[in-house]
Formats: structure tokens, sequence, C-alpha cells
């Protein structure tokens, strides 16, 4: 199996698992210039934008670790988008989760870091 199919079904896995536990998807694998976020879901009044990451052992580090600070900054650039093109208010309430799994385990991070901005020209 590649690593594509892993990342897929992993993801499904993840749905399930948020959905399980009080999320509503509203959308999986957002793509655009600006990158991918893998879940896009609603919880508790937030929009969650959600990094699944997945490791099947520690060797090459935690999945947790995976997602560094230029990670979120990707993954907050494209929330920026996809706030504007879907034409949500600037207040609206929004949260960056990261649902780690490693190997069987898995480990749901509400609010797992803040926003961080882009780079300014």
């Amino acid at each position: 199996m590649n690593t594509r199919t892993i990342g897929t079904q992993k993801e499904q896995v993840a749905a399930k698992y948020l959905e399980e536990n009080g999320m509503h998807i509203v959308e999986q694998n957002f793509r655009c210039r600006q990158g991918e976020i893998d879940l896009i879901g609603t919880h508790e009044g937030y929009l969650v934008f959600v990094e699944v990451k997945y490791r099947k052992s520690k060797d090459y580090g935690t999945a947790l670790e995976a997602v560094n600070t230029s990670k979120q900054r990707r993954i907050c650039a494209v929330s920026d988008y996809y706030r504007y093109i879907h034409h949500y208010r600037q207040d609206m309430a929004v949260r960056y989760d990261v649902l780690a799994i490693q190997g069987e385990e898995i480990c749901w991070i509400q609010n797992a870091f803040p926003y961080v901005p882009g780079r300014r020209i």
C-alpha cells in the first residue's frame, strides 16, 4: 500500500472518529494554491481546521511533532482563503486542531496551535 492510500485511509478513520465525538465534517481535503487542509468541520460553535497526521512508529518522530510552525502557517493561510471564498464573517470563531494517529492510538488535540500569520511582504 502506498503512502497516499494509507493517508487517505487514516483521514477517513479521523473523520469518523471526529464525527463520533461531536464534530460535523463539512469538507475533506480542501486544496488551493496556498496548500491543503485535511478536514474542516464545526464543533461547539467553532469552524475547525483539522490536520491529520499518521505515524506507524516513532522512528521518525511523533505524529504531533510533524505539525511544525511552517505547517501551521500554511494551514492558517489555507484557512484564510477558505473563509474568504465561503464568505465567513471576520469574527467567526476558528480553531486549529490536530488529530494524531500513532500506530493504532488516536489523539485529538483541540486548539492545538494559535493562528500563525503568513509572511508580510
